[in-house]
């Protein structure tokens, strides 16, 4: 199972609309994790091409990373997070609306089978140095062949497009105890993906994400969104009435699903007021 925690208005949108939405990474506390890796990358390839004698192809190649850099949010990718931890403390607290919210676990071979072309279904990697990652080698070879910087750009640029779908699943290991997968799509770089953007207005800000509409993904496997979903657990903190969730599930056509929920085990404490 995939575990997704969330809150009862993400929830709804999930099960009675049937959308999951993926939200921009740079608009996550994510963010920093995503530039912590490009700018890894990029400290690393330099640092490369310094030890080896290339010197003189650093000026061009760190004009080149700085321009990117500069356009990160061109660059940035949508994603919905998920975890292999069933009730976990952790996960609550941090996405489970500190433990008043639910989670949704889902099949995860059901949902490899649902998803291709520009969705992908990545396992959260963990990795501090990034100088034995395989797009430094990459690039390091790139540049070191390059006798004319300009014919390289659309090499380079390949490579990059690669790194920034990258930086979408990495994480610092510090957080490898969430053993996190995401649901992950990069528009900037594929004609593929079909799906119109929309935005979240609030009080606050605009968000853009990306509405996945599950129904019409279960139905291209012959299946319903309730074959997805193998279970509902209510937060360790939630108020959430039990027969008005069965009831609420009734009342959108998901019957089956009233038997899958149940109530949730972690011995979270409730916040005192």
């Amino acid at each position: 199972m995939l575990y997704h925690y969330t809150d009862f208005a993400a929830f709804d949108g999930i099960i009675r609309c049937a959308e999951l939405r993926l939200n921009n990474i740079l608009n996550m506390n994510d963010a920093s994790e995503m530039r912590l890796f490009m700018n890894g990358i990029c400290t690393a390839v330099i640092e490369k091409l310094n030890l080896n004698g290339e010197g003189g192809k650093i000026r061009e190649i760190k004009s080149f990373f700085q321009k990117e850099l500069e356009e990160e949010f061109h660059y940035s990718a949508y994603a919905a997070c998920f975890s292999k931890y069933r009730d976990d403390a952790a996960q609550w607290e941090r996405y489970g609306h500190f433990g008043r919210g639910v989670c949704i676990a889902f099949h995860e071979e059901l949902m490899q089978k649902m998803i291709g072309g520009a969705v992908s279904l990545q396992e959260v990697y963990y990795q501090e140095d990034m100088r034995e990652h395989r797009l430094v080698d990459e690039f390091y070879q790139l540049i070191r062949e390059t006798t004319d910087f300009s014919e390289s750009l659309p090499q380079l640029q390949t490579l990059m497009n690669d790194a920034w779908v990258q930086s979408a699943a990495f994480k610092h290991p510090s957080f490898a105890s969430e053993k996190e997968s995401r649901l992950v799509v990069s528009p900037f770089i594929s004609n593929e993906f079909a799906v119109e953007p929309k935005y979240h207005v609030s009080m606050d800000r605009i968000k853009k994400y990306y509405p996945l509409d599950l129904n019409r993904m279960c139905g291209k496997l012959n299946m319903h969104l309730s074959d997805l979903v193998g279970e509902i657990i209510i937060g360790p903190t939630s108020s959430q009435s039990l027969p008005i969730l069965q009831d609420y599930l009734e009342d959108c056509g998901l019957n089956v699903l009233k038997n899958k929920i149940c109530m949730s085990d972690c011995p979270l404490r409730k916040p005192t007021s």
